[in-house]
């Protein structure tokens, strides 16, 4: 297991590590969530994500994040961690899944219960595109959000395109399984006609691999004619 000496330390963050921690020791192990048991590797990050989302958040100095797809709760834990350790008053995360009670029997929602984050997540069992465009409605906003819902091109496309207008300018998105054809296509619009850009990609995977894009921290000022094959 790789895990991240440097990290700096806080009492509620440690909780968090412990449960991570914990999750990555019997990673391989099926899970039991009342219907079928699944494996939680085969629908959760890897470690090195985990840490690297981790990273982002604390760089991104992030107090309010937002989470397409909760499932086991294993990406959320580490942007609560990272919430946590940047030490603001008051942080929060939302996060949206409508499977997880149907395909996980809430145990996402258990597992940050367990780490003690429960309180800082606002869930809503609901699908992006429904949650996101009202939240654009409410005039709410993210320092940074990550994107591992529905892998289809146009899912995904619709999860930018709100996530542009909900992300502060010049915010960070971070994408999972960018090695899908869909999901690298409807990424590369936004760098290509919105001038996002990319600040990090995982290394090299066939398997499995994510990428991080930086919004543009200026207006769209584009002519209704502007278009840029992507």
């Amino acid at each position: 297991m790789h895990t991240d000496s440097a990290a700096p330390t806080h009492a509620g963050a440690e909780q968090v590590r412990a449960v991570i921690e914990s999750l990555d020791r019997g990673g391989s192990t099926p899970v039991d969530t009342g219907q079928a048991k699944l494996d939680f590797r085969t629908v959760t990050i890897t470690t090195e994500e985990g840490e690297a989302i981790r990273r982002w958040v604390v760089s991104e100095n992030a107090t309010h994040t937002i989470e397409v797809g909760l499932a086991f709760g294993f990406s959320a834990l580490y942007i609560c961690e990272g919430l946590l350790l940047n030490g603001h008053p008051d942080p929060r995360h939302v996060t949206l899944d409508p499977w997880q009670s149907s395909g996980y029997a809430d145990r996402g929602l258990q597992i940050l219960e367990e780490a003690g984050v429960r309180a800082l997540v606002e869930f809503h069992g609901e699908s992006s595109q429904l949650a996101l465009p009202r939240f654009i409605k409410e005039g709410r906003q993210f320092d940074l959000a990550f994107v591992d819902g529905n892998h289809r091109f146009d899912a995904v496309f619709v999860d930018l395109y709100y996530l542009g207008h909900l992300v502060r300018k010049g915010g960070v998105i971070i994408l999972d399984d960018y090695q899908l054809p869909g999901i690298r296509r409807a990424a590369s619009f936004f760098v290509s006609n919105l001038g996002w850009k990319i600040e990090e990609t995982s290394p090299p995977d066939d398997q499995h691999s994510w990428v991080v894009l930086r919004t543009s921290a200026t207006e769209d000022t584009r002519d209704f004619r502007y278009f840029v094959e992507f």
